[in-house]
């Protein structure tokens, strides 16, 4: 069972937010199922709540149990002294300190716990609130990844937070591998990766042994194929010979030039699956720009570094 909190607060005394409620309601709607409509999360959305006290109350409903995975989502308010504020804040009593919540993640006995902050300061979270550095205290299975650094500013533009507009495009696809897994580091890497240098920086903080899914989509090579890959290739450094056989234009049925050997219907089939293998960065040809004239030229293909990694996969029954 994977289970998540999202929590979206735009209404604030004096210093209201425009984005967070539709931010926390699209990260829900993608969250509760995979690519394929199959259930993903069992999502809990939790928008505008007034109280801290609320608040304390079902992070602690979220951390509770044994499941495999327990994920929250805020899109807020965050504090320079390091609280996830709630409207009810009151002097120096700003909400929910980031602390509070770590607490309740490293105590947690569910296997996976995943924070996902988009708020400002959101960077300071699982820093030490005793020892005055940036030194990370998180327990076992807790992954953070934080809209901003711990003295930034986490922006909003059109009505949405820059960082989960990111989040958003990564949970459709844009983050997934080519088995169609998106996971934490998946989807950091891609934020990371759509931010320059001048804009704020997303923080990732994890202490994990193996990486979950938060969401599965459309592989982009089916399963079937990508495991032909140790077929193909007995081993890492071979090269898999073409000859015009495998080109299906290469036949008396088209109108062009054709040659000896012609299209060869299995090899056709064959070279249709190295060329998907081309398209997503597994495979290249030798001495050749296009799989085409590799195979019109009695060329050859050969694994990419990326392809030899699916290769290993592939071999060890890994998907």
């Amino acid at each position: 069972m994977k289970k998540a909190l999202i929590i979206g607060i735009d209404d604030y005394p004096n210093a209201s937010l425009q984005g967070c409620v539709n931010d926390a309601s699209a990260v829900a709607e993608l969250l509760k199922t995979n690519g394929d409509g199959a259930p993903n999360f069992d999502v809990s959305l939790k928008l505008n709540i007034r109280t801290k006290a609320e608040f304390l109350d079902i992070i602690d409903s979220l951390f509770s149990g044994d499941a495999e995975a327990s994920l929250l989502y805020f899109s807020g308010h965050g504090s320079e002294k390091g609280h996830l504020v709630t409207p009810d804040y009151n002097g120096k009593d700003l909400g929910v300190s980031m602390s509070e919540v770590l607490e309740y993640a490293n105590k947690s006995k569910c296997k996976n716990k995943i924070i996902i902050l988009d708020c400002c300061y959101s960077g300071k979270f699982g820093e030490s609130p005793i020892i005055q550095s940036n030194e990370s205290t998180l327990g076992e299975g807790v992954t953070i990844m934080t809209a901003s650094s711990r003295d930034e500013l986490a922006m909003e533009n059109n009505g949405q937070g820059l960082f989960t507009s990111l989040l958003l495009q990564g949970l459709r696809g844009s983050a997934a591998d080519i088995t169609g897994k998106i996971t934490p580091a998946g989807l950091y890497s891609f934020i990371d990766q759509s931010l320059g240098v001048w804009q704020q920086r997303p923080i990732f903080k994890t202490n994990i042994s193996h990486f979950i899914s938060v969401r599965n989509i459309e592989p982009r090579v089916p399963k079937e194929i990508l495991r032909k890959l140790g077929q193909y290739f007995e081993s890492p450094s071979d090269e898999f010979k073409l000859n015009p056989s495998f080109e299906f234009t290469n036949s008396l049925e088209y109108e062009n030039e054709v040659i000896e050997p012609f299209a060869n219907q299995d090899n056709v089939k064959i070279f249709k699956e190295l060329q998907l293998f081309e398209s997503v960065g597994l495979v290249e040809p030798i001495d050749e720009e296009h799989m085409y004239f590799a195979a019109m030229k009695s060329k050859a293909c050969k694994l990419t570094a990326l392809g030899l990694h699916y290769w290993k996969l592939s071999k060890d029954t890994r998907f």
